[in-house]
C-alpha cells in the first residue's frame, strides 16, 4: 500500500468496506471503524500506524505476521474482522452516538447469523458507545452478543500510548488463551 493524495482520502470517506466474515469464527474482532488509509486501499486496519497485525502474529493467533492485503488469510485460522460503524474517518471522534448505536444493532443481527465463539472489540470506547456500558474495560466482559461471549482489547492504533507493542500483544494472548486457540506463532 502507498500513501494516498488529499483527493484519494477525501474520496475514501465513501467506501463501505465490507467485513471480513465466515460462520462459526472463533473470533470475530470489531474495530470502531476504518481509516481513511484503510477504506481508500479497500483493507482492514491498513493505516500505517495499526498495530494490528503484528498483535495478531505476537499473540499467537497467526503463524506469521499479516500484511492488511491478505487479510482473508485470517478466515483460515478461524478469525475475522468486522467495523461497528461503517462510514470511513479520519478520527473515530467524527462519529456520531447515533452511529455507534445503530452499529451496535448492526453488529448483533450479524453475530445472531454467524454465531462467532467471540466478539473481540478493538478499542473499549467503540463498545462503550454501542452498548451502553460506560464503565467497561480491557478484558472479557460479563455481558455476551446474542450467545457469543465479549472480549474487549486495548486499540491497536499507534496513537494508543497506554499500550507499547508487547503490552498490546499480552493482551491479545490472554484473549487466545481465553478462546482455547493454540499458538500460532511458532507455526511458520
Amino acid at each position: 500500500m502507498g500513501r494516498f493524495t488529499r483527493e484519494e482520502l477525501e474520496a475514501a470517506r465513501d467506501v463501505r468496506l465490507p467485513d471480513l466474515l465466515a460462520d462459526g469464527l472463533a473470533v470475530l474482532f470489531v474495530g470502531i471503524n476504518p481509516g481513511l488509509a484503510s477504506a481508500a486501499s479497500r483493507r482492514h486496519f491498513a493505516t500505517p500506524g495499526s498495530r494490528l497485525w503484528p498483535a495478531l502474529h505476537r499473540s499467537g493467533f497467526t503463524p506469521r505476521r499479516l500484511a492488511p492485503g491478505e487479510e482473508r488469510e485470517l478466515l483460515g485460522c478461524g478469525l475475522g474482522i468486522a467495523s461497528l460503524v461503517a462510514r470511513p474517518t479520519a478520527r473515530a471522534s467524527e462519529l456520531t452516538e447515533r452511529e455507534f448505536v445503530e452499529g451496535g444493532r448492526r453488529l448483533r443481527r450479524t453475530v445472531r447469523l454467524r454465531r462467532p465463539g467471540w466478539v473481540a472489540f478493538l478499542g473499549v470506547t467503540g463498545f462503550r458507545a454501542a452498548f451502553g456500558a460506560p464503565r467497561a474495560g480491557v478484558g472479557p466482559q460479563r455481558e455476551a452478543i446474542e450467545r457469543s461471549r465479549v472480549w474487549v482489547l486495548p486499540s491497536p492504533s499507534g496513537l494508543n500510548a497506554h499500550y507499547p507493542p508487547e503490552a498490546l500483544a499480552q493482551e491479545f494472548r490472554r484473549l487466545r488463551e481465553a478462546t482455547g486457540l493454540p499458538d500460532r506463532s511458532t507455526c511458520a
